[in-house]
């Protein structure tokens, strides 16, 4: 059987059509984009170029786009940067299911004097807008709530809880790295005064994403440099895949209408394969409000490095966290009260635009040899 990659969250290839967008700003168009002369004017071209294109899937303007290096740093730009900004050390308000980039720098801000509340969520993995509305106080700087859950796939209210916070005059941020170019993800929409990108989960290369920033919102800096990205991201910007992620915002903007049907649609088989083969499992996060693509399933009486196992070439995650001979229970599953035995037999299969029925029939297939009672 060939190799079949069910791990899209994690990663994604670099499409073949941004490649070739990039590929000349990795040879002839070698310019500095901040020079005058002509080999600096385009470099400079193709890098507002893509920052209008990120600019148009986000439903934002284009002078509202700061590149960074990925998710991890533009989500660190908010949280330290809104942190650094307040006069002293305040209230920061998010999930307990975010990712560790979110997660980690409030655990650091804590150690500063911050103070942080990790808003719990239902079974579903959903956070209630009334558990926002409880934990704002007077000393409240900022709240993040990340769009889409990368583990289980549910997507928050984001408007909702948005205008919470717009209404208590509090800064909004949400990660939405899993969710830009699976679903319509626009600030204009949304409401959100900072919003995260991250280039190689929609199909442009490792080390590059985007920060939305609402105009007239300020962050102090991470880093001191020069005047690049409005002050904010000093340094000569990574070009070539500054174009990449442009030119995969476009083609993800152009196939929003199909292709999450289409993975959703693939979903359903995988479901309706393993049910079919009589494999006691179930579903975890939200039935109706979730990513078409993640489908995080726990199968009743196996954990889940035997059924990653039992799955010999094809790539998923595991929805527990593996410590030696120990298979423990993901955070998000924990938080979502997940049974502790189901939790530890989660699998995350993440599907994209490389997936085929084929796939999705020999996965079942072989979960149906070896998994099956």
């Amino acid at each position: 059987m060939n190799r079949i990659y069910l791990d899209y969250n994690a990663s994604t290839p670099v499409d073949s059509r941004v490649l070739e967008a990039m590929m000349p700003y990795l040879t002839e168009r070698f310019g500095n984009p901040s020079s005058s002369h002509e080999f600096g004017v385009a470099c400079r071209t193709g890098l507002e170029t893509a920052r209008e294109q990120v600019a148009h899937i986000l439903g934002c303007r284009a002078s509202e786009i700061i590149f960074t290096s990925g998710a991890t740093e533009s989500n660190n730009m908010v949280l330290s940067g809104i942190a650094g900004a307040a006069e002293k050390a305040s209230h920061i308000i998010t999930s307990s299911i975010e990712h560790p980039a979110v997660l980690a720098p409030c655990r650091y801000l804590e150690k500063k004097g911050y103070r942080v509340t990790y808003l719990p969520v239902d079974r579903y993995g959903m956070v209630d807008p009334g558990d926002l509305e409880k934990a704002v106080t007077p000393e409240t700087v900022l709240v993040s709530i990340m769009h889409s859950n990368n583990e289980v796939g549910t997507i928050q209210p984001i408007a909702e809880l948005a205008r919470i916070a717009a209404g208590r005059g509090i800064p909004f941020h949400t990660d939405a790295a899993q969710s830009v170019g699976k679903v319509r993800c626009r600030t204009d929409e949304l409401g959100v005064d900072f919003l995260t990108v991250a280039g190689h989960k929609l199909y442009a290369p490792k080390g590059v994403g985007a920060l939305a920033i609402k105009e007239g919102r300020g962050l102090q800096p991470l880093l001191h440099g020069a005047g690049h990205e409005r002050g904010l991201r000093p340094g000569t910007e990574n070009l070539a895949s500054i174009v990449g992620l442009g030119k995969a915002c476009s083609l993800a903007e152009a196939s929003l209408g199909t292709e999450g049907p289409r993975q959703a649609g693939l979903g359903r088989r995988l479901l309706a394969g393993i049910k079919k083969a009589g494999i006691d499992a179930q579903v975890n996060g939200h039935p109706d409000k979730r990513l078409p693509n993640t489908w995080n399933i726990s199968f009743a009486g196996y954990d889940a490095p035997t059924v990653i196992k039992a799955l010999e070439g094809v790539a998923v995650s595991p929805g527990a966290a593996c410590h030696g001979d120990s298979v423990e229970p993901s955070h998000v599953l924990s938080a979502m009260g997940t049974d502790a035995s189901l939790a530890r037999g989660a699998v995350r299969f993440s599907l994209g635009r490389e997936t085929m029925e084929e796939d999705i029939d020999s996965v079942v297939a072989l979960l149906g040899k070896r998994l099956r009672r």
